[in-house]
Parts: structure tokens; C-alpha cells; sequence
């Protein structure tokens, strides 16, 4: 009895592994047909990139004017810093609905304690200047990577000063 029963669960198995086989198609596709598109030429100006990304604020204020950088150790707005934030808050004066960051770096020179500390403090300086110019600060969040997050490689004065820096990035 054994035997006939696993002879026929083997039948069975047999029969429908067959069943769920796929069969050829009656008629295959026509092959895909070769087309030449011509690379569009990129976008200049202000309108490059869509509405809410990084590119089309970059192409707004300028790649100049998306980072303040600072001097060893500090965390002050400057100037040059104040002029560059300036023209940030009229861009994002201009387009409300824009959420965005301000990331907070360090050279790596120091602890990474202290490098994290002066990062959230330089991200903070620029937030409340933009603040100050009527950004609403729920629009704005803050991180610090401190040394972790270098646009320049390198120990030198020239490396540090690229990074020693707070960068505005466009959320949404």
C-alpha cells in the first residue's frame, strides 16, 4: 500500500511540475528598433535644474555662494560670509516652500569631539544669520560632520581653509 501511495503522490508531482511549465509564445516580439537621439544641450541660467533641487540653487546664487567658509577655530560671519548668506536668503525668500540644511565642517585638525562642536556651531552661525534676514528657522535644519566629510584632501593650509566650511543643501 505504501508503494501505490508514494507512486501516485509521484504521479501527481510529476503532473503538475509539467503543467506549470511555460510554453514558447506562438509569436515573438518584432526585435527592437534602433533609434538616434541627440544629447540635449544642457540648461543654462537660473532655470537649470528643477525647482528644488541642489542644482537649481547652485545655478541661482552661484556654486560661490552656496559655502561660507571660516578661519581656524572660529565660527563667526564675516563679511564675505554675510554677502554669500545674503544672497542664499533672497533665494530662499523666493521659494518658500524650500526646506533645507546647513552642514557644519571642520578641518581635521583637533578631536573629533571637538570638530563635531565647531561644526554644529559654524552650521548654527549661518542658520541665525539667515534667520536674521527672515528665513523661517523651521525651514532650516543643521548637522555637523565636523572633519568627517572633506572636499579637499590633504594637511595643509590650503586643504583646511577648503574645509573649514558650512554648505547650504536643498532638501526637497
Amino acid at each position: 500500500m505504501n508503494i501505490r501511495f508514494a507512486a501516485s503522490i509521484l504521479a501527481v508531482s510529476t503532473l503538475a511540475v509539467a503543467a506549470c511549465q511555460k510554453k514558447p509564445p506562438e509569436e515573438l516580439p518584432p526585435p527592437p528598433q534602433q533609434t538616434t537621439s541627440a544629447t540635449p544641450a544642457p540648461m543654462q541660467g537660473p532655470a537649470a535644474g528643477a525647482l528644488g533641487t541642489q542644482s537649481h540653487f547652485t545655478n541661482a546664487v552661484g556654486a560661490a555662494n552656496t559655502v561660507v567658509y571660516f578661519d581656524t577655530d572660529r565660527y563667526n560671519i564675516d563679511t564675505s560670509s554675510s554677502a554669500k548668506l545674503q544672497n542664499q536668503a533672497r533665494y530662499f525668500s523666493q521659494y518658500s516652500n524650500l526646506t533645507f540644511t546647513i552642514e557644519g565642517h571642520t578641518d581635521e585638525r583637533g578631536t573629533r569631539d571637538y570638530n563635531l562642536a565647531l561644526g554644529e556651531r559654524r552650521a548654527n552661525a549661518a542658520k541665525n544669520y539667515l534667520v536674521s534676514l527672515g528665513i523661517p528657522a523651521t525651514r532650516i535644519r543643521t548637522v555637523s560632520y565636523g572633519k568627517e566629510r572633506p572636499v579637499e584632501l590633504g594637511s595643509n593650509p590650503t586643504a583646511w581653509a577648503q574645509n573649514r566650511r558650512a554648505a547650504s543643501v536643498v532638501i526637497n
